[in-house]
């Protein structure tokens, strides 16, 4: 944020894909990844015969059930050149697909 010149204002972002989600979320013990990961398996397992867009395969239809269920933008105030966030917040893309994939993050700053 210090390099866009901004004092205040407002940042926006928004992954631009239906299989990941942006979060914010503890930034200083893993366990938290993992356990929301544990969390949203048991809540929207694969394999569910409530699914039958399977296409691109298992894990198609429940990863854009999780990214329905999270975010897929956020707003995060820009307070004296930094972002708003706690001491123990980041911003994380939430891939849930199982293989990697090439995901894009716009990003929209505005204020003075």
């Amino acid at each position: 944020m210090r390099n866009s010149g901004l004092q205040n204002g407002l940042a926006t972002l928004l992954v631009r894909h239906t299989s990941a989600s942006l979060l914010i979320q503890e930034n200083a013990d893993p366990e938290v990844r993992q356990d929301l990961e544990r969390f949203f398996e048991r809540l929207i397992p694969e394999g569910d015969p409530l699914f039958r867009h399977i296409l691109e395969g298992a894990d198609d239809m429940p990863a854009h059930v999780r990214s329905a269920l999270t975010s897929v933008n956020l707003s995060i105030p820009i307070v004296e050149s930094a972002l708003g966030l706690g001491t123990w917040q980041g911003i994380y893309l939430w891939e849930h697909r199982h293989h990697s994939h090439r995901r894009q993050v716009l990003v929209h700053l505005i204020g003075e």
